[in-house]
């Protein structure tokens, strides 16, 4: 993006600089939370944010509501607000109501069990997923509507998955006009309405006061995979809890694989192999070890590598192809590509819990490779004996 407004505080683009910009409201029975959180932002005196797309969670009911009051041509309000504040080309109709769908895939009405708060975070999840997978969009959620539960799940996703340029907030409207089926948002002209409790009242004095609402943001802690594929809201939470627990390595050479960050992590022999190098070392309190030198191959590498190569794959495979690779010895070449890999797949699989599991150089030289565990957070499972 170019030419883009940053704040002096951060050296960030501004989130209405944004190419795509998204305003994603929750909402139940009240669909005035579209237009009065869209009118709070666009009449923001010193950081106006005026969304290209509007896009709504919301129940069957809910949906119904929101199609008849903001976008029929009877009511029509949201259009009536986009002509009354010159706001053109925000793009909302029907397929930016989003209907959330419970654990059979059906429309859902309310959020009355746990079965349904269970499908309604993960719907909720999916939706800010998607949109914060978009690196040239800002995304302004308002939880301002709907049931509580869709509120926290909307903002909790938020922490999950939200980046710099994204926003919380909540609306505040002035009394009388809260909750009010008939107020919609400040016009710019007379309009009399009496509200719930028999009031007259003239929508031209309301105010819409938008509340933004700071989020800590969890996502560099995500595993890459939940940032691009799909999880349920409480394996993402789980994968951020196991991020932040105390680090505890399990090696299952028999399986292949590696426990980690609260996740099993499959890994090929030849980066396995590796990680077991360095993991028998800390449980034998060895010194860290010298990397082999760039094309010198080193005998005793070799050995130390083909050893635990021949742990993970047994006596009887074929590891014909690497012995030859390896005949003259490991040379300083092979070791960065295996550790390249095997760090590569752990980023994947962890995200950036993934930090505690790398191979270190101890950031001094020379260079001296070492796990960074004690080891009493390395385990072997099902070690094979050799």
């Amino acid at each position: 993006m170019k030419h883009q407004a940053v704040t002096p505080q951060t050296s960030l683009p501004l989130p209405a600089t944004y190419p795509r910009r998204v305003l994603l409201a929750v909402s139940g029975l009240t669909p005035q939370i579209v237009t009065e959180t869209l009118y709070a932002l666009a009449a923001d005196e010193f950081a106006p944010f005026i969304p290209t797309e509007v896009h709504l969670i919301t129940s069957a009911e809910g949906a119904r509501r929101a199609e008849l009051s903001l976008l029929s041509d009877d009511l029509g309000w949201f259009h009536k607000l986009c002509k009354d504040y010159h706001l053109p080309g925000v793009k909302f109709d029907r397929r930016h109501i989003h209907i959330m769908r419970d654990a059979k895939g059906q429309p859902m009405n309310d959020i009355r069990s746990p079965a349904d708060n269970r499908a309604a975070a993960d719907f909720i999840t999916a939706q800010v997923r998607s949109i914060t997978a978009d690196s040239g969009c800002a995304l302004h959620a308002s939880i301002a509507g709907g049931r509580k539960t869709m509120g926290f799940y909307l903002g909790y996703a938020l922490s999950l998955f939200g980046r710099p340029q994204d926003r919380l907030s909540h609306v505040l409207v002035s009394e009388p006009f809260e909750s009010s089926y008939d107020f919609f948002y400040p016009t710019p002209y007379s309009r009399v309405l009496q509200t719930r409790d028999g009031q007259l009242a003239d929508t031209a004095l309301a105010q819409v006061t938008l509340a933004e609402i700071p989020f800590v943001s969890l996502r560099h802690g995500l595993p890459t995979n939940l940032l691009s594929g799909v999880a349920s809201f409480n394996d993402t939470v789980a994968a951020v809890n196991a991020s932040m627990a105390p680090a505890q390595l399990t090696l299952d050479l028999a399986h292949q694989c590696i426990h980690a960050g609260g996740r099993e992590v499959d890994l090929p022999p030849a980066e396995l192999a590796l990680l077991a190098v360095f993991a028998r070392q800390t449980l034998q309190g060895l010194e860290p070890l010298a990397a082999p030198t760039k094309d010198v191959p080193d005998v005793i590498w070799a050995k130390r590598y083909l050893r635990e190569y021949r742990r993970i794959t047994g006596t009887l495979a074929d590891i014909e192809s690497t012995e030859r690779a390896l005949k003259d010895g490991m040379d300083g070449n092979y070791f960065s590509q295996r550790k390249s890999k095997l760090e590569r797949r752990l980023k994947t699989a962890l995200g950036h819990a993934a930090e505690a599991y790398r191979i270190s150089d101890g950031g001094t030289r020379p260079r001296r490779y070492a796990l960074t565990l004690s080891p009493d957070a390395v385990r072997f499972a099902q070690d094979v004996a050799f």
